[in-house]
């Protein structure tokens, strides 16, 4: 069977099922060998079902031979990121306490996935509580990038988009709360999609079970095609049970024929996070293909806010989600430091201790401001379709275990703070944007680097289609050299 077969689309893996071109179980087989073959050198694919995935093909198989109704996922093997809840499968967010968290049933996600007709190979790793751009922990270890295993693949869906690229499985599930999708695609040169904050439950993305929606957390699709992204998002997205009984998703078609049609707002980098000038050409590389085509480009429109302030208002209503589990021992050693905290003091430490402790009021008045922010976004899209901006200030970083104070990001020959590109991530994430990340090729050191697709609430398959439509023209995924034989 070529190698090349395990780097095509889902959509398109799906055709060949239905037409008998390749039998599911023949597939599975395949994307296993690969995974025996190449992770040792990657660690992506941590949790493993290999003997369960076959079974699952071959009953596939055996509905396509009857004839039988058949979702637009049949007989496609997929790997889904580690924290998503699956029967049989811990669910342990790569913190050593939940080692043992094994699931006795299958999350909203899964169980949708499975509906149109795809099983899974395994799961696939993430940092600590999914709270790094790197993605390692003390259960699974340290994950590669499939591209130079000196790299990080990203975080928190590192293990997600590292599998995707060394063409591991068909298709992969991530989420994202700081570009946790968006950001590994970038580094490992595939697609992903952060949706609309709401369209798709959490439910099954979680560790204790029941508990509600978080603030700015979504789960999306990766995938190496944009055809994928669209399609992994239909099956995803839509209410829950309780939900369905008072409304049903009805997102917009992209409402454009070609990229003629769109206009273009450009944002290649900020002072506030600066990016490589590589990477800022990638954008404007972006942003001349478009106006060559005729769309209208501008790399002067912004959305009308302080973007220091639209970024003070993201750090705190994202501590306050991942600072919510914090034992009240650790909250109570946060406030005491706090206490002690220069007034003046602004750094990202200080706000994210004071956010750790800030009362129910204070984070009421932070959801105000979102609230001009999201005004603010609803405004510039009612003049500009799209914004194309960068996802990170350079490639995939090397590898570094360090305490978070002592790690930096070299952004052409200057280090910044190691976590200051998560600017390009938050301000879209704290208005509950959709973005598509879209790969544009290798940098000079042969590194993918991609860039977002931004637009208004709900239109996602405007995005989508955007990413699909520029693919088309400089060029969609491409496999890792070292996978691709």
């Amino acid at each position: 069977m070529s190698e090349q077969l395990a780097f095509r689309p889902a959509t398109e893996l799906a055709e060949l099922l239905r037409r008998k071109e390749v039998s599911s179980a023949e597939l599975t087989r395949h994307y296993i060998d690969r995974i025996e073959r190449h992770d040792g050198a990657l660690n992506a694919v941590v949790v493993r079902r290999f003997e369960q995935a076959l079974e699952e093909a071959q009953v596939a198989d055996a509905a396509l031979a009857r004839g039988e109704s058949l979702g637009a996922l049949h007989g496609v093997p997929l790997t889904i990121k580690e924290s998503y809840v699956m029967a049989g499968t811990p669910a342990t967010w790569g913190i050593e306490a939940q080692r043992d968290n094994v699931a006795d049933a299958d999350g909203l996600v899964v169980s949708r996935f499975r509906a149109a007709g795809a099983h899974f190979l395994g799961k696939t790793n993430v940092p600590v509580d999914l709270a790094d751009v790197q993605s390692y922990n003390p259960i699974y270890g340290t994950t590669n990038n499939p591209w130079n295993v000196e790299r990080t693949p990203g975080g928190s869906s590192g293990g997600s988009a590292a599998a995707a690229a060394a063409g591991f499985s068909a298709l992969e599930a991530g989420s994202d709360i700081g570009g946790s999708i968006r950001t590994p695609a970038h580094f490992c040169g595939v697609f992903g999609h952060k949706p609309t904050w709401g369209i798709v439950p959490m439910s099954g993305h979680e560790i204790v079970p029941h508990v509600p929606d978080p603030d700015l957390s979504v789960c999306g699709p990766l995938a190496r095609s944009a055809e994928d992204l669209a399609v992994a998002l239909d099956i995803m997205a839509g209410p829950t049970e309780r939900e369905a009984t008072g409304w049903q998703l009805a997102l917009p078609e992209p409402g454009f024929k070609s990229l003629a049609d769109l206009r273009v707002a450009v944002w290649p980098t900020d002072d506030i996070a600066p990016v490589s000038a590589e990477t800022q050409a990638r954008v404007r590389m972006v942003a001349d293909t478009l106006a060559r085509l005729g769309a209208t480009v501008s790399d002067t429109a912004r959305p009308d806010f302080d973007v220091r302030n639209a970024h003070l208002v993201y750090q705190n209503l994202l501590t306050a989600v991942m600072s919510s589990g914090q034992p009240a021992a650790q909250i109570e050693r946060i406030r005491q430091r706090v206490e002690k905290l220069d007034p003046e003091d602004q750094s990202a430490d200080a706000v994210a201790a004071r956010a750790s402790v800030m009362s129910h009021r204070d984070w009421i008045r932070h959801d105000f401001r979102r609230e001009r922010l999201r005004r603010a976004w609803d405004a510039f899209f009612r003049d500009w379709d799209v914004l194309i901006c960068p996802q990170f200030a350079v490639p995939a970083i090397p590898h570094d275990h360090a305490p978070f104070a002592e790690r930096s990001t070299i952004v052409d020959g200057e280090a910044r703070p190691y976590m200051e590109s998560i600017f390009w991530s938050g301000v879209v994430i704290a208005s509950y944007l959709p973005s598509t990340a879209l790969p544009t090729g290798p940098s000079s050191e042969g590194l993918p680097i991609g860039v977002q697709v931004v637009g208004a609430p709900y239109r996602d398959r405007k995005t989508i289609e955007c990413a699909r439509l520029i693919a088309q023209e400089i060029g969609g995924f491409t496999p890792p050299p070292a996978l691709a034989g």
